[in-house]
């Protein structure tokens, strides 16, 4: 039985490597997909290179992702009742979903009861308690502790299922396995019966890995969500890089998770400042912990 690692990326050298480091006792091969667009469309040349991972680059596969999805929406000649913003909206997860998806098409002699782990490139799971031989769910979600802008500062009391991983055998799609809600359903619901993916063999992992987000400079920030999924929001916010330097410098951000997606304007504003703390040691990863002095710029200290 193997354990396949599988995820997008976009410009994270540096994630990507921790990444390598926290799970190289626990999976024999890494998947990467990347694409020559953002997710808003825009052209953007290859970023990722395994030649920057030695130790690691027999065991990555890098697929390319050169032409966008067929069923692309273009607004100026939008013949439906969409909004343009609905359909930037749409049009961004129809690439996700295809770069995704692209994923599991380069597997190598895989096997049915081979675990595939799909995780966005800022999600690392903690595979230090699982023993994959004795799992008897269908589909695994990873409870993760959320972090922005440093390695030790986290977002309290919010819980992230980011990491989902699943059998060959039970992998429908990329895209299905991450859209896995934390949600079980007993085995005589009707309306569970009928879905594609039924998360009745449902298991939550606690304690169940980081998610490192926006660990990157202000500009990097910035250029980061005037190309993602959620780019036309964003643009409205008046956010620039000078705001981001004082989100760091103060330890908050914009975006309120506890708000319906739908009001994404008190969602994601400038004047929210949600709070953000420094966390113990004990909370990261080992391999952090123990190469604190590498990454000495990417953790906050006490004030």
């Amino acid at each position: 039985m193997k354990i396949f690692d599988c995820t997008t990326y976009f410009d994270e050298p540096m994630l990507f490597e921790i990444r390598l480091n926290i799970l190289d006792k626990y999976v024999d091969e890494f998947i990467v997909s990347e694409a020559l667009y953002t997710h808003s469309g825009k052209k953007k040349k290859i970023n990722f290179n395994k030649e920057l991972f030695p130790k690691f680059k027999n065991r990555i596969t890098h697929i390319v992702i050169e032409n966008e999805p067929e069923n692309i929406i273009l607004a100026k000649s939008n013949k439906t009742s969409l909004s343009t913003q609905a359909i930037y909206r749409l049009n961004a997860a129809k690439r996700i979903e295809l770069q995704r998806n692209a994923l599991i098409k380069f597997f190598k002699q895989i096997n049915s009861n081979d675990w595939i782990i799909y995780s966005d490139s800022d999600e690392i799971p903690n595979l230090e308690n699982i023993n994959f031989n004795k799992i008897k769910e269908k589909f695994l979600l990873f409870k993760q502790n959320m972090f922005y802008y440093k390695f030790n500062l986290s977002l309290p009391m919010h819980d992230w299922y980011g990491s989902k991983a699943c059998q060959y055998k039970n992998l429908s799609t990329i895209s299905e396995l991450r859209n896995i809600k934390p949600k079980k359903y007993s085995w005589w619901r009707l309306d569970a019966l009928f879905k594609k993916n039924k998360f009745i063999n449902l298991k939550i992992i606690e304690d169940g890995g980081w998610h490192f987000t926006e660990i990157k400079t202000p500009k990097e920030i910035f250029i980061k969500h005037s190309n993602d999924e959620h780019h036309d929001e964003f643009d409205q916010t008046g956010i620039d890089e000078e705001h981001i330097r004082n989100m760091i410098k103060n330890r908050y951000i914009p975006y309120d998770h506890s708000v319906d997606q739908k009001d994404w304007k008190k969602k994601w504003n400038k004047d929210n400042k949600v709070e953000l703390s420094i966390v113990e040691s004990s909370k990261l990863p080992k391999y952090l912990v123990d190469n604190q002095e590498r990454y000495s710029n990417w953790f906050d200290e006490y004030k």
